[in-house]
């Protein structure tokens, strides 16, 4: 019987076909929904393993069930498949062969990484005491993929007593592992807020209600709610990204529009703040005699690690004695629809570092030159193999 910290060997000894994989996904990218070439890969890789698989959920989602040889409790295990708009700038052979759209945030090696740890759990089953769930969902970038596997049927037969996922993570060189208990990403909406007012002459500016100097009011009056609504222990960021107004120099628009995003890392926060957000907005159109429209969509929660489960995978990636590797707290006001899966089971989600700045490899993650340093694959699989088969390898009562 092999030991738990055998995994980092292995996962060393694949690292050519891990790396293959993840340049296959990268050169060909789909955005998500569309990610159908990606999902029958991933199916076709499942089915070779000798996995029960099902394809078709959320449109183009993919899950596959690897039964051990006892019975136990039920790890889901998931991987993100989509890529997102981006025109690559990259001049690497593996760059996205797929105009204007790219996997720019490591999501091709979410895929390579998943796929590997199936291929090494697999070949353990015997010493497994119960099931791992590996969930491949569509559209994580744009908050639904997750939600709409769920409302699928991806929590039942079975339904997982434990959720586990990873990013590849670029704020993060290599050598460090982001693993913190509690929230450790945060919860993600998206507002639009439309002002009307009466347009006319630019020159003539008495005759009109102007949105336009409305709508920059409002902007100045969101960052309020941070700094005075908002308990400075907690955590907010309301950013304006896109104001929208005017169609020609000398004339004053009838409308103005300003969309942004939301991130909070409690539910019952985020809730205050959309309040704050539509009393604010509407009060201050009023003030310049416009009126404003507030509309708030809530894509994420935020994504809260099990303290007992965090320290479980503590203890699993001690044991695997990585040279060179050490811990680094790692929250992020990112999102991940993740935490669709881990709302009625304990959940654990870490970070492994993917950044070199020496090779250049440190771009953001949706930039367009994002990549990863490789070296990062055959270290994720070690670290989530480890973690679910610790998980698995005594029975029922393991962790409970």
């Amino acid at each position: 019987m092999m030991a738990t910290n055998d995994f980092e060997a292995q996962a060393v000894a694949m690292r050519d076909q891990l790396v293959a994989r993840r340049r296959e996904f990268h050169m060909h990218p789909e955005i998500s929904f569309e990610e159908v070439w990606t999902a029958g890969v991933v199916a076709d890789a499942l089915r070779d393993l000798g996995l029960e698989v099902q394809t078709g959920m959320a449109q183009t989602g993919v899950v596959a069930v690897l039964e051990g040889e006892k019975d136990g409790p039920t790890i889901l295990v998931r991987s993100d498949m989509d890529a997102l708009p981006v025109l690559e700038a990259n001049d690497v052979p593996y760059a996205s062969k797929i105009e204007g759209k790219m996997h720019a945030c490591g999501h091709d090696g979410h895929m390579s990484v998943i796929l590997g740890t199936a291929e090494l759990l697999q070949a353990r089953r015997q010493e497994l005491a119960g099931r791992v769930k590996f969930v491949f969902q569509p559209a994580e970038e744009v908050g639904q993929g997750a939600m709409r596997m769920v409302e699928e049927g991806a929590l039942q037969d079975p339904k997982p007593d434990y959720a586990i996922g990873l990013h590849l993570w670029n704020e993060l060189p290599v050598g460090a592992i982001g693993l913190d208990s509690g929230t450790v990403m945060a919860a993600v909406s998206n507002f639009d807020v439309e002002i009307k007012g009466v347009g006319g002459h630019g020159g003539i500016p008495q005759e009109t209600v102007d949105p336009v100097v409305c709508a920059s009011h409002i902007v100045t009056a969101l960052q309020t709610i941070v700094s005075r609504n908002v308990s400075p222990l907690d955590t907010v960021v309301i950013s304006v990204t896109m104001v929208k107004a005017g169609s020609a120099h000398n004339v004053i628009p009838s409308r103005a529009s300003l969309h942004g995003t939301l991130r909070t890392f409690t539910v019952e926060t985020r809730d205050k703040v959309v309040e704050r957000m539509h009393t604010l907005c509407e009060s201050v159109a009023a003030g310049f005699d416009c009126t404003a429209h507030v509309n708030v969509e809530h894509h994420t929660k935020p994504v809260i690690n099990d303290e007992k489960l965090v320290e479980r995978a503590r203890q699993s990636f001690d044991a695997l004695k990585l040279p060179g590797w050490h811990y680094v707290t790692t929250r992020t006001m990112a999102g991940e629809d993740f935490s669709e899966f881990a709302q009625d089971c304990p959940g654990l989600f870490f970070f492994v570092g993917s950044a070199n700045a020496e090779r250049g490899l440190n771009y953001p993650h949706h930039h367009e030159r994002f990549d990863i340093d490789e070296a990062s694959l055959p270290t994720a699989v070690a670290l989530l193999s480890a973690a679910v088969f610790d998980l698995l390898k005594d029975g029922p009562s393991n962790g409970k």
